[in-house]
């Protein structure tokens, strides 16, 4: 009997022990979990959102339906713009490609680099290696960096042996990858270049590039119209390829040249696999499109989908891979993560070299939204461009009115992803680009061929410039006078009414900020004296 009651005690205690070590157990499962979700929560609320800017190439502030424009539709832009933040006072740094490309990934006025200008396709890199950008601040910061498409900034140092690996570039400015054409697609070379590397280059055919003077036995566009396809107007008469004459002259790489008609499939392919590369953790991607730059060569699938020609297939073609580039994202489950800034180096152009029907087919678009001017120009259509802050989940629906520039997403960038990095030139603006406030810069300096002008609240003061009021070859005029010209843009959209000699009182103190701003000129401005 004594014997069963100590058996019962024991079995008792083992069970009484068994009981707490599993009760202590499932508390510390419990925490752990608690702790686990809290770390994950945390770590979800602390993740840095992955960046996309694609960047088109002479988009017009009206070239978008969301802007306005009715002859064209662009369903996949459209829902950028209202699902996310529309700027209606967005601009480029500059009227030209080079230059704007330079401010965005610099945060630096363009004009304070006397590089800054339309390169060759031969130029060297005009980015200090040195020199602060937003790929290298966001690789501090945990990010792989990306470009894939145009790039237009100088590559190598002067000297460059295409049959090398071509350095400094995309990769020595703080892009880990880059799959880029050198310069623009009218001009050579007319090869792809993927980390310094042309892709595709037979070694047995070495490619030979030069600006000044054509290879024995080679054909251009000017000594030889019946290789053609597409027609020169102006400055696009040099070496063929793809029946397309090109600015420069170029020889070998055969198997590496692009096709024209393909080339937007083939950056959307590069970029949609940069994605999927590096989904699992934050991305930059500096996508930068072609379109609708010059020459103008949509895939059949859009050849007279616009009614308006070449120019219009090709906008119609961009807002598609744009679409389809976007539909990765959601595949990948990134999209509500991950912030997409959609704008363009510059304004609008319709001839811009070549006969392509851009001028006889426009219709009833209007490229520049109504805006004066368009590229080269120191009038608002030269560098106000479509400009969108996407990001679902985050970003709420908005139109925009603050003044807000390319040049500004550096500092703001640094301020999203936490870190410091500034320029004097790039205003911190990330509210504004989050839509959380209204308020953008009070003052801006924009550029057009080296010559300025000031932004200042509803604002634009051109000053006096020696030069032609008009580029004919493009029919764009240049916002050049030997007189002040001071427009109130609230009121007058269209820049129709001079002010400066009714409005002395603004007139000066316009030109005082501008004078504070932009410094010292220079002679090659062609700026007359301020008074």
């Amino acid at each position: 009997m004594i014997h069963l009651l100590k058996n019962k005690k024991r079995y008792i205690y083992v069970s009484l022990a068994i009981a707490t070590s599993i009760f202590i157990s499932s508390c510390k499962e419990t925490k752990k979990e608690a702790d686990n979700s809290a770390k994950n929560k945390t770590t979800m609320e602390t993740a840095k959102p992955n960046i996309v800017v694609i960047y088109m190439d002479d988009l017009g502030y009206g070239d978008i339906s969301a802007n306005g424009a009715t002859e064209i539709t662009t369903p996949n832009i459209d829902k950028l713009a209202n699902e996310g933040v529309r700027f209606t006072n967005g601009y480029a740094t500059s009227a030209t490609c080079t230059p704007s490309r330079y401010g965005l990934l610099t945060g630096v006025y363009p004009w304070r680099n006397k590089d800054a200008a339309i390169l060759p396709g031969t130029a060297p890199l005009i980015i200090n290696t040195e020199q602060t950008t937003i790929p290298k601040m966001l690789k501090k910061q945990g990010y792989a960096t990306g470009v894939v498409g145009k790039w237009h900034l100088g590559l190598g140092q002067g000297n460059v042996n295409w049959n090398e690996r071509v350095s400094p570039g995309p990769n020595e400015v703080g892009f880990d990858y880059s799959y880029i054409m050198a310069a623009t697609q009218d001009r050579v070379p007319t090869v792809y270049i993927k980390n310094g590397h042309v892709d595709g280059l037979d070694p047995k055919d070495p490619i030979e590039v030069d600006y000044s003077k054509n290879y024995d036995n080679q054909p251009t566009g000017k000594n030889n119209p019946e290789l053609l396809s597409m027609k020169w107007h102006h400055g696009h008469n040099n070496s063929i390829v793809n029946g397309i004459p090109r600015i420069g002259f170029m020889k070998g790489g055969e198997t590496a040249k692009w096709s024209d008609v393909d080339m937007a499939d083939h950056f959307l392919k590069e970029a949609k696999s940069y994605v999927t590369e590096h989904k699992n953790e934050p991305f930059f991607l500096y996508y930068a499109l072609q379109q609708p730059h010059v020459p103008r060569t949509p895939h059949p699938r859009f050849v007279g989908k616009s009614g308006m020609g070449p120019r219009g297939d090709v906008i119609l073609e961009a807002d598609w891979i744009i679409g389809e580039f976007i539909k990765t994202l959601e595949e990948e489950k990134l999209l509500e993560n991950t912030l997409i800034v959609f704008t363009s180096d510059n304004g609008p152009v319709l001839n811009d070299g070549y006969f392509d029907d851009a001028v006889e087919k426009l219709g009833k678009h209007t490229p520049t939204g109504g805006l004066r001017g368009g590229k080269y120009s120191l009038f608002d259509a030269g560098t106000r461009v479509p400009f969108i802050t996407y990001w679902k989940g985050k970003i709420k629906p908005a139109v925009s009115n603050a003044l807000v520039c390319q040049l500004d997403l550096l500092s703001s960038l640094a301020k999203l992803t936490g870190s410091n990095t500034t320029t004097n030139d790039s205003e911190q603006l990330l509210d504004a680009f989050l839509g959380k406030s209204n308020n953008g810069r009070k003052h801006l300096i924009l550029e057009a061929n080296k010559k300025t002008a000031l932004r200042s609240g509803d604002w634009a003061l051109i000053p006096p410039y020696k030069g032609k009021a008009i580029n004919t070859q493009v029919n764009i005029e240049l916002g050049i006078a030997n007189e002040y010209q001071l427009y109130n843009l609230k009121e007058d959209k269209q820049q129709q009414n001079n002010l400066a000699d009714t409005n002395a009182k603004k007139l000066s103190e316009l030109v005082s900020i501008y004078t504070q701003l932009r410094g010292e000129t220079t002679e090659e401005t062609g700026e007359l004296e301020l008074k």
